[in-house]
């Protein structure tokens, strides 16, 4: 069996499991914004493979945080160093919507929504083009709380980050 093939029968396989699990149990949803305004590239690497021989999911974290920090350099900031505060990420979810494999290129297009007080979500879609098509991965949301590490306490979102996040970097 081609390489091309390979793929295609194991993306089959893989959507009909998915569709399977969200007929047969409650599923994780998440309300996907319709617009971004951060793409990067990342590369899946060997080390991102597990032994399905596709895309881990401790690999997709992983990605996910890469994408983060690039968002925030692209306004010269770190999640340690963010407009006089600090980011910790509260919660995670992710809705897995097909495979990827060694050698994909990834496009994770990322954007900040749903700004409290003290914090915001981030909201990540990654996919893929593969044998010409576009390949959905997986979305995924982040909340992120402004955090002062020193006290060991939750801080006010600064304004000038709100407004950072605002803005389109894409």
């Amino acid at each position: 069996m081609s390489e091309k093939n390979q793929f295609s029968h194991r993306g089959k396989a893989f959507k009909k499991l998915i569709a399977f699990y969200r007929n047969a149990m409650a599923r994780v949803k998440i309300d996907m914004p319709d617009s971004y305004r951060f793409i990067t590239q990342v590369p899946v690497r060997i080390s991102d493979i597990n032994y399905g021989n596709h895309l881990g999911n401790d690999a997709i974290v992983s990605i996910l945080h890469e994408a983060r920090m690039r968002y925030l350099a692209s306004f010269g900031a770190t999640e340690l160093q963010v407009f006089g505060t600090a980011l910790i990420m509260a919660d995670l979810a992710i809705v897995y919507k097909g495979e990827g494999f060694y050698g994909d290129q990834l496009t994770v297009e990322v954007t900040a929504e749903e700004f409290s007080s003290v914090g915001f979500d981030l909201f990540y879609r990654i996919s893929t083009f593969r044998g010409g098509e576009l390949a959905m991965i997986a979305e995924a949301k982040t909340g992120i709380v402004c955090f002062d590490y020193d006290a060991r306490k939750v801080a006010r979102l600064p304004e000038a980050l709100k407004s950072a996040l605002s803005k389109t970097n894409a």
